[in-house]
Order: C-alpha cells, then structure tokens, then sequence
C-alpha cells in the first residue's frame, strides 16, 4: 500500500560535473512530488568521491537549482561532514555480523570473475572472507588492509513495488557481498546513500533507472540495520533527438548551458515535466498546476525525447506572456554584452515590439541590437536591389513629409499610405525599401513600428544619408 501521508523526498547529485538535464528533472520530480503531498524536499550532496569532487561542481549544482526555483527544505547537507556517523554504523555491522573484513586484493577479485565467466557463471566475488559457521577464513596477509564487506542474503529476493516500473524482483543469488568500505575506511556511494536515507527519514525516492541495480543493495542494507525502507520509483532516461542517450553531442546538457542561451526558467521546468510526465494532453501549464496534478503514477515507463524545437515553442510563449518590464531587464545585459546599449532607447517599448517573435532571450537581444546597438548600413547588393530610382522618390518624398508630422505610430502609418497612393506603389515597394533605408535589413516588425521607435531624428538622418 502507498503511503503519501509523510512525504520526504530527496535529490542527491554527485557534485562530478555540472547540474544535467535528467538531474535537474529528477530534481524536479522529487520537489513537485514532495509540494503535492505538503512533505519536504531535501537537497544532499553526495561528495565522499573526493577524486572527482570539486567545489565548482557544488556550485554550479545550486546555481541550476536555485535558477529553476527548486528550492529544499531542508539541505544543502553534505555526506563527507557525516564520516563519523557512517564509520558508527560500519562498526555497529562489524559487530552485529551483517558486515565483515575482506583481505582479497583487486587483483584477486578480477581472477575470481574471470573465472565464474569461464564457468558460465555471472562475474563476482566468491565469498572468500565471508564467515560462515565451521568455515575456516585464510590466513590474513602480511601489510594488506582490508575493505568492507556487506553480507548481502544469499537466499531469496529482494523485490519492491516501483512507483514507476510497477513489480520488481531481484535474486539474492545475483547480488554479490557489496563493499561498503574501502581499505582507507571511507565509505563507498550506496553505504552512504542507505544511512543517509535513513537519517534524513526519507520516504520516497525518485532516480533514474540506472540506479536500479543499486536498489535491491540498498534495500537489503536497510533492512541489516533494521530501518526502514523507503519507497522506490525510477524514471527512464532522456534520450536525445536521434534515439541516443542524451549527451554532449546533442548540445547543451547543463542547466545553466540553457539559462545562457536565454531560456526562462518558467519554460525549462514546464519542458521538463513533460519529459516522462503528463496530465492528460495538457501542454502548458504553470508551476502552480504542476504542483497540484502531479501524481507519480503519471510518470511514464519509457524513455522521454528531448525535443529542441518543442522547448523552443514552450519558452516562446512564456517569453510572449512575460512582463515587458521583467524581460528588458532579463536581455539589457545581454544587450551590453553584443555592444549595445540598452539604456539608448525605451527598452520596454522594444520588448513589447519583439517578444511575439522570439523563442529565447538571446534572439530577443540580437533583435533589439536594431535599436541598441550601431547602425549598420545595408549591403551594397542589397541597397542596389532596392533602393530603385522610383524607391528613392518615395523615401524622398516620406522624409520630406516625416519632418512636419507627429511623431506617432498612427501618424507614420498615415504617412506610409499617402506615399504609397502619391507614388502608386504596393505597400512592400515602400515599406522594404524604408527597411533596407533605417534598418539595414529588409526584415523587421511592422515598419510603422519600427519607425516610432527609432525616432524621427534617427529615421530622418538615416533616410538623408542614403
């Protein structure tokens, strides 16, 4: 029976590299998992691999995590400020007989497995060390540390109903005697994990499905210290657009890769929720809603697709619905940085103009560089494709004109018709000229828009010096 009363959910990323994307959807899992059922969300870093380790990681793991608004609980904890406990509770197994010293080198172990494959048999440890009543251990050798060996039941299962997978059962006969301590003494990664879990009360755990195999080990220890087990769901992979494992030649697969190729947090977290969870065929929706659907019996057994164009299309409506003031500030940085200066023009204005065509806050700067950054004339090929003699006329005449009017959108529009009758053009052989003109370029929003917001003096002076 699922019990949802006493919610404590974890993530627990290995500070190894940078906060990846199936990571921060476990993240995301694990947190609106615990919002539903009003539990607690803990953050653990799990750092006892010192060799990889390193503060940069740890940091780029909170950076991720607080730019999507994953906020814990409880945590950041971090396991090597827990050695005395788990080196506790490796004597406490020492002692109770679930836990025990073995002296075979590596070296030995690999001709143990080599020789179960020879027999057919599944590659493992034979049990050398293992005590057992009226066997007799090896002499202990001479100047040789030992590790630390779980014993794991040799008879039987170990089987749990995943919240994902449904019904799992693994033989015990599979398992071999995990080490859970090196010879240095440091614990190893599923040791730390089960007394972790077991501290920190965890209820629930959300993982990927290559944790699987570590389940029933961590299950089985559990069980040796007599605490309880929690419940396990584990989600598959993301694989990436050609079917493939999801990785570096696909792009970006860091968090903060996408914050910097201007995707909102908002559009990240409603993409990756959708990535191995549905509620009905609902494709948008806020945190909130996320929050109040989510049932992890939604989340689906199969491998999820990234997909960049449909992250495209949902960051794009979350840049349409965003607050102009929040989005000039969001891109005025990234203005500054292409040259620009986004304090030359109200940057509210042009956001208002631009958002409905840009699908990320970098196209949403490179736009407004039109009215932030230098002008750059257009190509001579494409001045003389379109600045015509007839062409020429008519933007004579319009600037004429644009020096006496109003200067408004309604009043430039005017403008813009009565060109167009006076000369009888068609409205692209006025308007791509008057682009091409001001702007460098024969694509823009709306040219009566455009126009507004440049300014008369800038039209004006562009207009003369072409």
């Amino acid at each position: 029976m699922t019990d949802f009363s006493h919610v404590r959910t974890r993530f627990a990323p290995s500070p190894t590299g940078f906060l990846h994307l199936g990571g921060a959807r476990t993240a995301l899992f694990s947190w609106a998992f615990a919002r539903h059922y009003g539990g607690t969300f803990i953050l653990r870093i799990e750092d006892t691999d010192l060799e990889r380790s390193t503060p940069e990681a740890v940091q780029a793991i909170l950076d991720g995590m607080a730019w999507l608004g994953l906020t814990p609980d409880e945590g950041p904890f971090y396991q090597m400020q827990h050695m005395d406990r788990y080196r506790a509770v490796l004597g406490s197994m020492l002692a109770a007989g679930t836990a025990y010293p073995c002296y075979s080198s590596p070296e030995e172990v690999e001709s143990m497995r080599e020789a179960a494959k020879a027999r057919g048999a599944k590659p493992r440890y034979d049990g050398t060390w293992r005590p057992e009543i009226g066997k007799t251990l090896p002499a202990i050798p001479a100047d040789r540390k030992p590790v630390i060996r779980f014993k794991n039941p040799q008879e039987g299962a170990t089987a749990w109903l995943d919240l994902v997978k449904g019904p799992i059962s693994i033989d015990n006969g599979e398992l071999d005697d995990l080490i859970i301590a090196r010879p240095d003494g440091t614990p190893t990664y599923n040791f730390c994990v089960v007394v972790d879990d077991w501290d920190m009360r965890i209820s629930h755990v959300l993982r990927g499905d290559d944790h699987v195999n570590n389940t029933p080990r961590q299950i089985n220890i559990l069980r040796a210290l007599g605490a309880p087990v929690p419940q396990y769901g584990h989600v598959p992979m993301i694989l990436g657009p050609d079917g493939e494992k999801l990785s570096k030649r696909h792009g970006a697969v860091s968090v903060m890769d996408y914050h910097r190729e201007g995707y909102l947090p908002e559009g990240m977290i409603n993409y990756l929720a959708r990535l191995g969870w549905s509620h009905g065929n609902d494709e948008i929706f806020s945190r909130e809603q996320l929050v109040e659907w989510f049932d992890p019996q939604h989340l689906s057994k199969s491998a999820a697709q990234w997909d960049p164009k449909k992250l495209n299309w949902v960051n794009a409506h979350y840049i349409k619905q965003s607050d102009n003031e929040s989005l000039a500030h969001s891109i005025s940085e990234r203005i500054k940085a292409r040259g620009g200066d986004p304090e030359a023009i109200n940057l509210v204005e042009v956001v208002q103009l631009l958002k409905d065509r840009a699908e990320t806050l970098e196209q949403l700067a490179d736009a407004a560089m039109l009215f932030c950054g230098p002008f750059k004339s257009a190509e001579p090929d494409l001045i003389a494709q379109h600045l015509t003699a007839s062409a020429r006329a008519a933007l004579k005449d319009f600037a004429q004109q644009a020096a006496k009017i109003d200067w408004t959108k309604d009043a430039i529009a005017a403008l813009i018709k009565t060109v167009l009758a006076t000369h009888e053009l068609k409205m692209p052989q006025l308007a791509i000229p008057l682009r091409v003109a001001v702007a460098g370029t024969t694509q823009t929003p709306a040219i009566d828009a455009v126009l507004t917001l440049l300014g008369r003096e800038v039209v004006l002076s562009r207009l003369n010096g072409s």
